[in-house]
């Protein structure tokens, strides 16, 4: 009864919630045992609430509100401050903090109902794909405990695969809800510049970092974005467009739908194991009704732009903290910080024309392809030990970014992109696919991962230790 519950699909369980077929008491419960057995060996959820959680269920089930989430637990990544509960953003500096006030996102998570059962692991301050702090330690891969989840929403990813959560927020800058899910055989969703507000944040005017959810199904994380999403006048480049609009069935037809495939996004390094697992999958999309051509938009510039803007970034994020705690931060913290420092007003101009030049080019290749589709990690899970990968098939790393490329080379374009369990390697790794659509077509990548997923059904392979 226990496990029914925790991988029933949220949607199904927030309908049963409604018409009292679960009372939110039974059901989170389920997912407090759930969390009791197997977090201790992957160390996902990092502050555990359960007598809180249970309280909250409780009062729940006694007013009985009809709220779209109600009665679903859920746990917030550690870089998302929650009123009363320690947010530690993964760093020493910030162990025993204790936010006044709740982030727009846990706010609107608590306002449709969702029960706050914990905080998911996080890298220190969400910088890098492989979650492991000095706070909490790392998260383990749970289909190789040896290896990693990814990150930096990696104790998300974890967390909704194991079936300890029904689904999970993240953020994405490089590829923090893309990677991870592909590690973990989840859906990772990073949405269009926007489309979730965020505040307090320290340079809302940036576009480069955007929250997301994580759900093991496509429908489930429209459902859950549909909460996410919206308006709000403190976030100053959020979407008009109302969240509702994601709760549409995600049904269509694919029929002459054109699909740019791309195996390496113009000669990146990528794994054999990777590309063997995604060439399968080309006649999924081709039994759909797509046309498929082999094409990918050029990416020159993206790296140059992606590592300028990005430094930038880090002189807002860590910038007041390194006079006092720089002791206390990781290298590669400390790394994005001083590459900041070193660039001028001629510098960060060329970045964004760069960036300027690459997002008309993406622009112009979606209007020939309804949707561009690639590897969404360039390798399948490494040793949880390596704090990044060195190399990819031959190719040497020069720094913790490179091995991102595949996904921050369409995040610094802004276009909405997902990743979809796609397989698995001899050795039973997962790899996911990335869908990338037009710019705001958010309901559309959805839409095709939801009948990528169905078409294929490898979501439905669970963790050996779920």
């Amino acid at each position: 009864m226990l496990e029914e519950i925790c991988f029933t699909p949220a949607r199904t369980l927030a309908r049963q919630i409604r018409a009292r077929k679960l009372s939110a008491t039974e059901v989170v419960r389920a997912f407090i045992a759930q969390i009791e057995r197997i977090n201790p060996k992957v160390n996902a959820i990092v502050t555990f609430l359960p007598e809180q959680a249970l309280k909250q269920a409780r009062d729940f089930d006694k007013r009985r509100k009809a709220l779209p989430l109600g009665g679903l637990p859920i746990a917030i990544k550690d870089v998302i401050a929650t009123r009363g509960v320690r947010t530690t953003w993964g760093s020493l500096v910030y162990k025993d903090h204790v936010p006044t006030e709740d982030h727009i996102l846990a706010e609107r998570l608590k306002a449709a109902g969702a029960i706050l059962v914990g905080k998911t692991n996080t890298p220190e301050f969400g910088a890098g794909s492989q979650t492991f702090n000095e706070v909490f330690g790392a998260t383990r891969n749970p289909y190789d405990l040896s290896k990693t989840c990814g990150g930096s929403s990696g104790g998300a990813a974890v967390a909704t695969a194991c079936g300890m959560l029904p689904f999970a927020d993240g953020g994405d800058f490089a590829a923090s809800l893309r990677n991870p899910g592909s590690f973990c055989n989840v859906i990772g969703f990073r949405p269009s510049t926007g489309r979730v507000p965020a505040y307090p944040h320290p340079y809302p005017w940036s576009n480069l970092s955007e929250l997301g959810p994580m759900a093991r199904t496509a429908s489930d994380a429209a459902f859950l974005l549909s909460v996410m999403a919206g308006p709000d006048p403190r976030a100053p480049t959020s979407i008009s467009e109302p969240g509702s609009l994601f709760l549409k069935p995600l049904k269509r037809t694919f029929k002459k739908t054109r699909i740019a495939w791309s195996r390496d996004l113009g000669g990146l390094p990528v794994d054999p194991r990777v590309t063997a697992v995604l060439q399968k999958n080309r006649s999924v999309f081709s039994d759909l009704g797509c046309v498929i051509e082999d094409a990918e938009p050029d990416f020159s510039g993206a790296t140059e732009a992606f590592e300028a803007l990005r430094g930038l970034t880090y002189q807002h994020r860590v910038g007041a903290l390194i006079k006092e705690h720089r002791d206390k931060l990781k290298d590669t913290i400390l790394w994005n910080y001083e590459e900041g420092r070193k660039l001028g007003a001629p510098d960060i101009a060329r970045a964004e024309g760069l960036r300027t030049a690459l997002y008309h080019r993406m622009r112009r290749f979606l209007e020939k392809y309804d949707f561009f589709v690639c590897p969404t990690s360039q390798l399948p899970p490494f040793s949880v030990d390596e704090p990044y990968p060195k190399e990819i098939a031959g190719t040497k790393m020069t720094n913790y970014l490179d091995w991102m490329k595949s996904c921050y080379y369409i995040t610094i374009t802004t276009h909405p992109a997902i990743s979809v369990p796609a397989g698995f390697t001899p050795d039973g790794l997962p790899v996911g696919i990335q869908i990338v659509g037009r710019y705001r077509d958010d309901f559309g990548v959805l839409q095709l991962a939801h009948a990528f997923e169905q078409a294929t059904q490898v979501w439905k392979r669970r963790p050996p230790i779920a």
